[in-house]
């Protein structure tokens, strides 16, 4: 295939309709086979590189897409569709382009962010397309097939259907598959998936690390089969839970549950040493590779990190502090159920001329508030506030939250105005430190692989289809001893499907999956569930059911008729 590929096939490709408009691909040329060699690595690295980059320079300049190239990257539209519009995170900045309509459920056919989504997913797929219909490798290429069929599953999952294609002819227009149609697909080709690729576990070591192997197929065929019932199809339970089995008694992974250096078994997931460090290797069944020297966007783990982070806070790991996604009260409050409860600093501490700590009462004419990074750890200690005292508070590992004095402002618990970074609790669930205290590859850019699929979710998923086919009992033994028993938290007695949902949360939150979750139980639009600031009231209101699903852009419609929009969404 030669470089003149996108050049020549891109009017086809846009009368096929897999893009929303004239001009949402870059068409210089982005065929990695360009180059006289006709060795197919450099292709399958492109396929796999735009998980977490957004295009062939990076950070930013000669972008895949014609959009904002930093905003439109797999990772970050798919993460947003999932989480800013969940009980997760709120976007501080309500006045950027398409965030009110993610914080309060509002969106439409035209916003921007919903639409950056649905065209990343599709030029992705184009690009494995030509790659499945070129290459000679059959291991690669059924790597690159199952990477197709994650970019369907998000169509699924998000937008219910998709414009459907498998093969590299441009002149043909997509056909539409729609729920149960576009299941059974899924459902086939994961199948097949998992008989010819390399066997579970192949690439779960240093050597391999990144690529996929059949466990990645088995973990999302059990998450399809998790969700058939919302995609239309019939609920398959046992057939979920025989796949998670596959991974669990294949003995190829394992929990990350040994503390080092101060960090938990949990933290490691996340951290920038993550696919060097063997405690986290072994839970992380596919990551998104990122290297803050080779891999540098504004997506995947920058967005994870920094967004997170403002100018200020102690251990930032970064110095790119955005001060964007802050942590929803009901985010909180699955680890402290009476919020108050959460420890927070309400005061600014003092201290002396010669950096001692004021106590309450203690007056210094030359007192200062807390500046240097010393000075703010040393409050956040005292008043708990720091990640360890959070930790310890809520009893349970994965509360890895900051509530205290760095920044230029204090936190709140929950807010009751959304006006900056600090109206929530920030989130440190990320985190571009190594757990030995080596240097990273660069602070502006984390390294921090991205866990996009990683083996705690295998025992959720059993736990759940046990609880939904009558075995409470066994579900709850399940939870207590695989995923509370890791994260040091208080077993649970009863299990219930509302405390099953909350689990998912508590184990997964800022993960990219919230939504997905939230459907499944019935709590996205319902008054089933109510968070701050749902459907844009402060305490949380229902929405239209119309939003559990995206809508498809109007743009796509116009340029393909085999598409329809969703059910009470009108093309604007």
């Amino acid at each position: 295939m030669r470089h003149t590929f996108f050049k020549s096939a891109i009017a086809a490709l846009l009368v096929a309709g897999f893009t929303s408009c004239a001009d949402e691909l870059n068409i210089s040329s982005i065929d990695p086979q360009s180059s006289a060699s006709t060795e197919e690595m450099p292709f399958i690295a492109k396929c796999y590189s735009v998980l977490g980059l957004t295009g062939q320079e990076g950070p930013s300049g000669k972008g895949d897409l014609s959009l904002n190239e930093g905003e439109s990257g797999f990772y970050r539209v798919t993460f947003n569709c999932e989480e800013l519009a969940t009980d997760e995170l709120i976007w501080a900045w309500q006045t950027d382009d398409g965030i009110p309509e993610f914080t309060a459920m509002s969106w439409d056919a035209s916003t921007t962010r919903v639409n950056w989504c649905y065209t990343r997913l599709g030029y992705d797929i184009t690009l494995f397309n030509q790659y499945i219909a070129t290459a000679t490798n059959d291991d690669y290429r059924n790597e690159v097939r199952f990477l197709r069929a994650l970019h369907y599953w998000y169509y699924l999952d998000l937008f219910g259907r998709a414009p459907f294609k498998i093969d590299n002819d441009l002149k043909a227009t997509p056909e539409e598959k729609v729920g149960a149609d576009l299941f059974a697909w899924l459902d086939s080709e994961l199948t097949d998936l998992e008989k010819v690729m390399q066997p579970i576990g192949t690439f779960n070591n240093p050597a391999g690390f990144g690529r996929a192997d059949a466990g990645a197929a088995y973990l999302l065929h059990a998450r399809l089969l998790l969700n058939a019932p919302v995609y239309g199809a019939k609920a398959d339970y046992e057939g979920a839970m025989a796949k998670v089995d596959a991974l669990i008694n294949s003995g190829k992974y394992a929990l990350a549950t040994n503390e080092k250096n101060g960090y938990t078994g949990y933290e490691q997931l996340f951290m920038a040493d993550n696919d060097e460090n063997p405690e986290a290797m072994q839970e992380i069944i596919f990551p998104i590779r990122q290297d803050g020297a080779k891999t540098q966007c504004y997506s995947a783990a920058n967005y994870l990190v920094s967004s997170m982070r403002t100018p200020g806070m102690p251990d930032m790991g970064t110095t790119n502090g955005w001060s964007c996604n802050f942590a929803r009260g009901a985010l909180i409050e699955q680890f402290f159920p009476n919020i108050e409860d959460c420890p927070l600093t309400t005061t600014r501490t003092l201290f002396t001329k010669k950096g001692k700590m004021l106590m309450p009462g203690e007056e210094d004419e030359e007192a200062h508030e807390a500046a240097s990074e010393d000075e703010i750890k040393q409050a956040d200690a005292y008043n708990k506030s720091d990640k360890d005292g959070i930790q310890a508070a809520a009893g349970d590992d994965r509360a890895l939250f900051y509530g205290g004095e760095g920044g230029d402002k204090l936190r709140k618990r929950k807010t009751d105005k959304i006006t900056s970074f600090f109206d929530g609790m920030s989130i440190v669930k990320w985190n571009n430190h190594r757990i030995d205290g080596a240097a990273v590859h660069g602070t502006e850019f984390p390294d921090v692989d991205v866990p996009l699929l990683r083996y705690a979710e295998a025992f959720m998923i059993k736990a759940e289809c046990l609880l939904r086919t009558g075995d409470a009992p066994g579900a709850k033994d399940l939870l207590n001893s695989t995923i509370r028993s890791r994260a040091h938290a208080t077993p649970i007695n009863d299990l219930t499907e509302r405390i099953m949902l909350d689990e998912w949360c508590r184990e997964f939150y800022t993960e990219g999956r919230r939504r997905c979750d939230l459907v499944r139980f019935n709590c996205y639009t319902t008054r089933n569930y109510l968070w701050d600031w749902k459907g844009g009231v402060e305490n949380g209101t229902t929405v239209d059911s119309r939003f559990n699903l995206f809508p498809i852009p109007t743009t796509d419609l116009q340029n393909n008729t085999n598409l329809h929009q969703n059910p009470g969404y009108i093309n604007e």
